[in-house]
C-alpha cells in the first residue's frame, strides 16, 4: 500500500482559526462588549470619581447625629450633583461597611465624590465637633451630652452641677438657663470649660440687649428675673405665634398677685421622680419651684430660652388674657375670664375624648 504523500498530509491537516477570522466574526460582539464597559466607566466616573462641589478652597460638611448615607446621596442627586444615586449607595453598600459618623469635615477642592463617601465614615476624619443646644432643654441634659462627646475635653463636666459654675466663674449660683440654644462648631479637643463659657457669653448678650430694650412696666426686678420668666414661656409652647401671648398671661398674672399655676415648674421641681406624668398630690406638694403652691417666680430658671422666649418675656402682648389651655389640635386657647377658660377646658377634654374612642 503506498503512502500518502507529504502534500496531501498538508492538506489534510487542519488549519488553526485565524485571530483575524475569529474578531472579525464576533465583532459585533465586541462592539458591545467595549459599549458596556465605557458605559459603566462613564457612569462611575459621573457619579464616584466626579469633584465633589466645593465653593472655593475648601467647605466645611456639617454630619449630625443621625445622618444616613441614603439622605446624604439623595440630597446629591436633587442638587444634581450625581445623576444615578443608585451607583453611590452600591458602592456605599459593599465598599464602606459603615455609618456616617457625626461631625465637621473639611473637604478640600478637587476631592471626588467617593473619597468623601469613605471620609465620612470614620470621626477620625473630622475636624471639627459640632454641639447643638436645643431650646427648652435643661443643664443637665446640656451636660450629657458633652460628657458624651469623646471629642471634648472634660475638665469641669464632671464636677456635681452645683459646682460647676463656680468653676466656671459665673456670677450665679445655679447654672440653669444661663447658656444659649444653639448649633455651635468647636475644633477637636476643645475643652468643656471653654464651650460652657462662650455659650453663657452669648446668652448674656442677649440678655442684654432685649433687657435694654424691654417694654416699661414690667414686673421683674432684674434681668434674671426676666430670664426666669422666658424660660417658662419656652416651655410652655413651641410655637412662635404664642410667647408674647403666653408671657402677657404671666406678666399680667404677676401684677395681679395670681399664683402662675405652670406645670413645666412643677415638673422641674420633681426632679428625677418625674416620670411622664403630674398628679394632683404632685400639684399639691410645695417645692421651690411649684408655682401651685408659691406665689411669684420660682428662684431660678427651668430651662435654656432661646432668644424668642428671651424676646417675648420682655415685650408681653396687650391683652386681657389670664388664662390658657391646650386646644387638643395644637396650640392653646387663650381667654380673659374664668367663665371662658372652663369652656376651653370642656373643649379640651372633648377633643381628647373624640381622639381616644
Amino acid at each position: 500500500m503506498s503512502k500518502p504523500s507529504n502534500k496531501a498530509k498538508a492538506k489534510n491537516k487542519k488549519k488553526p482559526p485565524s485571530k483575524i477570522g475569529f474578531f472579525a466574526k464576533n465583532r459585533k460582539w465586541l462592539l458591545v462588549f467595549c459599549i458596556l464597559v465605557i458605559a459603566v466607566f462613564s457612569l462611575l466616573w459621573m457619579n464616584l470619581f466626579k469633584n465633589y462641589p466645593v465653593k472655593g478652597k475648601k467647605e466645611l460638611l456639617v454630619v449630625a447625629s443621625g445622618d444616613t448615607y441614603s439622605h446624604f446621596i439623595e440630597r446629591l442627586a436633587k442638587e444634581n450633583q450625581v445623576s444615578i444615586p443608585l451607583i453611590l449607595k452600591i458602592y456605599q453598600k459593599f465598599f464602606i461597611h459603615d455609618t456616617m459618623k457625626a461631625g465637621v469635615y473639611e473637604i478640600p477642592q478637587g476631592m471626588s465624590i467617593r473619597q468623601v463617601l469613605v471620609m465620612l465614615s470614620n470621626a477620625e476624619n473630622a475636624q471639627m465637633i459640632r454641639v447643638q443646644v436645643i431650646e427648652g432643654t435643661t443643664f443637665k441634659q446640656l451636660i450629657a451630652n458633652l460628657k458624651k462627646d469623646r471629642y471634648i475635653t472634660k475638665s469641669v463636666v464632671n464636677l456635681p452641677e452645683q459646682h460647676i459654675a463656680k468653676a466656671l466663674g459665673l456670677p450665679y449660683s445655679h447654672p440653669e438657663g444661663l447658656f444659649a440654644p444653639n448649633t455651635y462648631f468647636f475644633s477637636k479637643g476643645e475643652s468643656d470649660q471653654k464651650i460652657l463659657t462662650d455659650l453663657y457669653h452669648y446668652q448674656m448678650k442677649t440678655l442684654d440687649a432685649a433687657w435694654q430694650n424691654r417694654a416699661a412696666d414690667l414686673p421683674y426686678k432684674n434681668k434674671y428675673e426676666a430670664l426666669i420668666m422666658a424660660s417658662i414661656i419656652e416651655k410652655e409652647t413651641s410655637l412662635d405665634r404664642e410667647l408674647e401671648q403666653v408671657s402677657g398671661v404671666f406678666v399680667r398674672r404677676l401684677k395681679l398677685g395670681m399664683r402662675l399655676q405652670t406645670d413645666p415648674t412643677v415638673i422641674y421641681g420633681m426632679g428625677d421622680r418625674y416620670q411622664g406624668k403630674i398628679s394632683r398630690q404632685d400639684l399639691r406638694t410645695p417645692t421651690a419651684y411649684n408655682t401651685y403652691t408659691m406665689s411669684g417666680l420660682p428662684p431660678t430658671p427651668i430651662a435654656m430660652p432661646g432668644k424668642k422666649a428671651i424676646e417675648a418675656a420682655m415685650h408681653p402682648d396687650n391683652s386681657n388674657n389670664i388664662y390658657f389651655v391646650a386646644t387638643g389640635n395644637g396650640g392653646h386657647k387663650f381667654s380673659a375670664t374664668l367663665q371662658e377658660h372652663n369652656q376651653a377646658v370642656q373643649d379640651y377634654l372633648s377633643v381628647l375624648r373624640s381622639k381616644s374612642e
